[in-house]
């Protein structure tokens, strides 16, 4: 292949974000439990790779169209300055572009599925297209993302199991308090940066009492889930996976005490394997009872 083109492809996949995939599983983990919930079991083929590559293609469009409206202020931000938008390397057009084929190949996706699923990815996609905008307006843009990250929830019920029991709720308000967690440790790493810019987020709103709040969500997100589990009547394995989870929000707290990027980083990334010890752990229930 040529250097041209390959330098290309690889700015393509950079704008996407897929060389970062961490927001990818964070989407994917609580989609893939709704989808295991409401198929009692293991959820149909065509299901499992409709919601696995259409996460894939909605998170990637996602982080398309936020760094076109950030593409003025991530230069600024040292976290974000390398980003194809931000030094020039992309164009707005090549950007629109790619993202209007990816959200169009995730609604392709979608129309395999049915009426409700269909109407649910509408709102799904004007909550991600309103996301980036929401640091402009209001301090509570995280609480937004958790919306964005929580619909897949719902489609996952309506196309696997075709209606929506109180559980898919509980599981969506669940989703929608550890986003708003894990994505205030994400917003700590830019605080400084967003200061000067004026990007409003969780983590300049709550101050000093940035991680008490995190740890009020997150208790509150695992209450949520032993509800859900109730709801579900799941087992042993599952409960097993919320005391790790618990750990898991422990460690986080206790890394982040210097609020220094590096670890607030590391507290956000770790939230990969929290949803990874839901997943198996409701995978496991599932196999076994």
């Amino acid at each position: 292949m040529e250097p041209a083109r390959t330098s290309k492809l690889n700015m393509f996949w950079r704008l996407m974000r897929a060389d970062r995939p961490i927001g990818t599983w964070l989407l994917l983990w609580p989609t893939m439990i709704a989808l295991w919930v409401a198929a009692g079991g293991i959820p149909s083929v065509k299901n499992l790779l409709i919601f696995s590559l259409g996460t894939f293609l909605m998170r990637s469009a996602g982080c398309i169209i936020n760094d076109y409206f950030d593409r003025h202020w991530d230069g600024a931000v040292e976290r974000t300055a390398t980003r194809p938008l931000a030094t020039g390397e992309a164009s707005t057009k090549q950007a629109l572009s790619l993202f209007a084929v990816l959200v169009s190949a995730a609604f392709a996706l979608v129309l395999q599925t049915n009426q409700p699923t269909i109407l649910l990815s509408i709102g799904a996609l004007a909550v991600a297209c309103c996301y980036p905008l929401m640091k402009r307006i209001t301090q509570l843009p995280q609480l937004v993302l958790g919306v964005a990250f929580s619909f897949g929830i719902p489609m996952a019920f309506t196309a696997e199991a075709q209606h929506l029991p109180a559980m898919a709720w509980v599981l969506f308000a669940a989703n929608l308090l550890w986003t708003t967690a894990y994505d205030t440790y994400y917003a700590m790493v830019d605080r400084d940066d967003d200061l000067k810019v004026g990007i409003k987020s969780t983590a300049i709103l709550l101050g000093d009492y940035d991680r008490m709040a995190i740890a009020i969500l997150q208790t509150l997100t695992l209450l949520l889930l032993l509800l859900f589990a109730q709801l579900a009547q799941l087992h042993w394995p599952f409960y097993l996976a919320l005391l790790v989870s618990a750990l898991l929000f422990t460690r986080q707290f206790l890394i982040t005490s210097s609020r220094k990027p590096e670890p607030c980083f590391q507290a956000f990334l770790n939230n990969h394997w929290v949803g990874a010890c839901w997943f198996l752990g409701l995978a496991m229930d599932l196999a076994l009872f």
